[in-house]
């Protein structure tokens, strides 16, 4: 690897973060941005065109978001670095973009420093996990998973609507959704919906705007 120029490509709905990224990585010796997307879309083309050493994409992108993004590019390229850098901190939220094949998971709160050695890391076909990230995933697998269907109910409890709302929404009685938000109750370790929708934005369950 040593000589070695990496190429990288930068995936971020917005501009002045990708200048800024942009900016970083010219001042690093032997590391050059070959690519930028504004959303997951143009990610996945613009790997598929520039094939990067390693690509740094954000998880909520318009269009296509980062895990989707990630998982597509990991199918066509298994060998491909991606660097999730984002400011979502849910242990969900960390669960996905590693098992969609990120590996590397870095807040946009981390140092230069840190990036720039996790950039290195991934093309040097390791993986970078802060510490602090592998507490939140180790905090997700303690928890009891929801299921596909209570995650669904999840999200329309995060949105603010009733039981007999959600009931005429997924075609089902209003005694079903009830049941599915006891059961989410229990697993989340909380007492009423407000605390629900609080513990499911912060663990990355469910996400106000989808598709930012």
């Amino acid at each position: 690897m040593n000589g070695e120029t990496i190429r990288v490509m930068v995936a971020d709905d917005h501009p002045i973060v990708r200048e800024g990224l942009r900016a970083v990585i010219a001042m690093q010796q032997g590391m050059v941005v070959v690519a930028e997307a504004r959303d997951g879309r143009e990610a996945v083309e613009q790997f598929r065109a520039t094939r990067p050493d390693v690509a740094l994409i954000d998880l909520r992108m318009p269009h296509c978001n980062g895990v989707e993004a990630t998982s597509i590019i990991r199918r066509e390229f298994p060998n491909s670095g991606i660097v999730v850098l984002t400011t979502y901190a849910g242990d969900e939220d960390v669960y996905s973009a590693l098992r969609a094949g990120a590996r590397a998971y870095l807040l946009k709160g981390c140092d230069v420093q840190e990036l720039i050695a996790a950039i290195r890391i991934v093309h040097a076909g390791g993986r970078h996990i802060p510490p602090e990230v592998s507490s939140l995933l180790a905090e997700r697998f303690a928890a009891n998973d929801l299921t596909a269907r209570e995650r669904e109910v999840l999200q329309w409890i995060v949105r603010g609507a009733k039981n007999r709302a959600i009931a005429e929404i997924l075609g089902v009685t209003e005694g079903t959704v009830k049941g599915h938000v006891n059961n989410i109750l229990s697993k989340l370790g909380v007492e009423d919906r407000t605390q629900a929708a609080t513990a499911a934005l912060q663990r990355g369950l469910a996400h106000l705007g989808e598709g930012r």
